[in-house]
């Protein structure tokens, strides 16, 4: 080849590597832009979002009703007033207050031993001390304020499961109340029907609300338990009681129930000691009795079910 023709080979490429140089340029800008980009994309920090918090009044409820089956009834008070003020229009607060009234009255007079359920003076004839001696009046105005607050949000709504549920525990309590502090019976039986048909509506709708089986469970068996002929007396005022489905009752409230478990399994191991079926009694006081080890009651049940 000649030198006019290498010269021109080398003035060719020299030609193309000049053409080139733009694209490989642009290619270079590029790739050096996309890693800057990439870099500060990785360091800028996205916006944070609104952060949902916790609802304060979550677990008031429950550490309430743990405080009130340890017997710290003052404790159990200041959790469900604390719930009130978060949720002033949940009747269901002021329901778990008046529980605390009650239970601590149940707890003074001995209602829920076996001293006072095998002994069927007391346990159809209520506890001691005159019906003037027995009034709670503490209970009895919780007690009224949750029901009207129950029946506000029931007038609006009549399938409002907490409005349903307060309504049948406030009935519940007070058949209870009726019945076995103040000693009117017969008054404590319609409050109970009463009861009874706000709980099965309740369970219509929600069939997992096994806290209103308690309520039923109670009605049944105490009914059940009368002599014959208060039987057959209440039975014309169509009232009527089964032992056996109201222990049934029971144990679908201690087995699947929520805030009222407990109650549910002391009344049901009370209830198998009056039925003499004294292992399962001891098993279920033995359950609460883990549950609430500063619960003394239970301790004394559980060693007093062992001698029987």
């Amino acid at each position: 080849m000649s030198l006019r023709s290498n010269q021109s080979v080398v003035m060719a490429l020299i030609a193309a590597g000049i053409a080139l140089c733009p694209a490989l340029n642009a290619r270079t800008r590029w790739a050096e832009q996309t890693e800057t980009d990439q870099s500060a994309a990785q360091k800028v920090t996205p916006p944070k979002g609104p952060v949902m918090e916790p609802d304060p009044s979550v677990g008031l409820m429950e550490k309430g009703f743990q405080h009130l089956y340890e017997l710290n009834f003052d404790g159990a008070r200041v959790d469900f007033r604390a719930y009130e003020k978060n949720l002033p229009e949940d009747p269901m607060g002021k329901a778990a207050e008046a529980a605390s009234y009650l239970f601590e009255q149940f707890n003074t007079k001995g209602i829920l031993t076996s001293d006072f359920f095998l002994n069927d003076t007391k346990f159809l004839g209520g506890a001691d001390g005159t019906p003037a001696q027995n009034q709670n009046p503490l209970f009895v105005e919780a007690n009224n304020e949750a029901r009207d607050l129950a029946k506000r949000r029931l007038k609006s709504n009549p399938r409002d499961i907490n409005g349903l549920l307060a309504l049948t525990i406030a009935d519940g309590m007070e058949s209870d109340y009726d019945a076995l502090i103040i000693k009117k019976q017969l008054d404590g039986l319609k409050v109970m029907k009463q009861a009874e048909a706000e709980a099965n509506t309740l369970l219509a709708i929600d069939p997992s609300q096994q806290d209103a089986n308690v309520a039923l469970g109670m009605s049944n068996y105490v009914i059940g338990c009368l002599p014959g002929f208060k039987r057959a007396l209440v039975w014309f005022g169509g009232i009527h009681g089964d032992r056996l489905k109201g222990m049934q009752l029971m144990a679908s409230a201690a087995e699947h129930g929520h805030y009222l478990q407990p109650f549910a399994k002391v009344m049901l191991a009370l209830a198998y000691e009056r039925e003499h079926q004294m292992e399962r009694a001891h098993d279920l006081l033995s359950q609460l009795a883990v549950q609430f080890p500063s619960n003394p009651v239970f301790a004394r049940e559980v060693a007093l079910s062992a001698k029987k």
